[in-house]
């Protein structure tokens, strides 16, 4: 474990502002999606994105106490600044940026609030690295490959099996743990030091199996903390106790990337087939927000950003709720796109 403290703030306060649209690609009035106590109106391309600023693969969203919104992205070959992190107040004026580091592995982000200090942890898929981090970008720690776990000793031939951390939640004891999604397909804990604790899952997909754990959180609806887990290529949700046994299955969900809760107990699902979830209390499919899952999405994901139908999702990777109960919704579109669900 890495223990060094860098800096890597960078803000671009001096890029004029370009707003973008508020509405949809006609400019028209911008579309409303659900229904009931669930009615939303999308607006895509929601922040006053610098003009320097080009995103990449939108990866991830958080908001702080304070309301400011962090959107974690890939950054953009066309954009003259390397930032992947970028900071919004709640009403989309631009704050600051920072996070060259993670330009091409900026991935997973999560928030948690450790006494009265807010910290950021974020996965780089490139360098194979999970950071914790301050707000303002001044890394506390960093861990790389799991090399305590018997998990990823190195096979016969010497190779080391690959590590790819997607995604992480936070105990309420401080420990964490991490998916490897994009690598082995395990989950491995560690303590708020960063100490190795035990490895579980695996690819498959037996109960207690994962393929693709991509996404991760604590949920705290419960009287016990469980383990939720976007097991994203078994197109389902497993549930697990926070020592890693199989609880549930859960279903209703299309290539689910993450998770996030709001104060009444509805939980958020960013699912990569082209819609947003929402479910209850007892994980019981609410709505599914601007379901596009019969178009051919994987295409429309590499196109330009003219080309994405207003209030139709393509590929939504994170998402979170504010404090007001409005979602945000970040895509895996190679342009990037922010959409803030207002509820209405």
């Amino acid at each position: 474990m890495s223990t060094s403290r860098r800096r890597f703030l960078q803000t671009a306060g001096a890029l004029a502002p370009a707003v973008l649209r508020a509405t949809d690609k006609a400019g028209t009035k911008a579309p409303v999606l659900g229904s009931g106590k669930h009615t939303y109106e999308a607006i895509h391309d929601w922040g006053e994105l610098p003009s320097g600023i080009k995103y990449g693969n939108t990866h991830g969203v958080v908001q702080d106490s304070q309301g400011h919104i962090y959107i974690h992205h890939t950054v953009h070959a066309a954009s003259e600044s390397p930032d992947s992190m970028v900071v919004f107040d709640q009403k989309g004026k631009f704050v600051k940026s920072w996070g060259k580091e993670f330009k091409g592995g900026a991935h997973g982000l999560h928030i948690q609030k450790e006494g009265s200090t807010e910290y950021l942890y974020l996965c780089d898929t490139k360098r194979a690295l999970v950071v914790k981090a301050t707000l303002d970008g001044e890394e506390v720690f960093s861990i790389g490959y799991p090399e305590q776990s018997d998990a990823y000793l190195p096979g016969p031939d010497g190779k080391k099996m690959k590590y790819s951390p997607t995604n992480l939640a936070v105990a309420p004891n401080g420990d964490f743990y991490v998916g490897d999604g994009y690598g082995s397909s395990y989950i491995n804990q560690y303590n708020k030091k960063g100490e190795y604790i035990r490895t579980f899952g695996g690819k498959g997909s037996a109960a207690g199996k994962v393929d693709c754990p991509h996404g991760i959180a604590i949920d705290m609806r419960g009287k016990t903390p469980t383990l939720m887990v976007a097991d994203r290529a078994n197109n389902r949700i497993q549930r697990f106790t926070l020592e890693g046994q199989h609880i549930e299955f859960i279903g209703g969900v299309a290539q689910p990337c993450h998770f996030h809760y709001f104060k009444n107990g509805d939980m958020v699902v960013p699912d990569l087939g082209a819609r947003v979830t929402v479910m209850d209390k007892n994980n019981q499919v609410i709505e599914h927000l601007g379901d596009d899952s019969a178009s051919k999405y994987r295409e429309t994901r590499t196109m330009s950003r003219d080309r994405f139908t207003p209030g139709k999702f393509i590929c939504p990777h994170g998402a979170c709720f504010d404090r007001d109960g409005n979602i945000f919704v970040v895509e895996w579109v190679e342009v990037g796109r922010v959409t803030k669900l207002r509820r209405v």
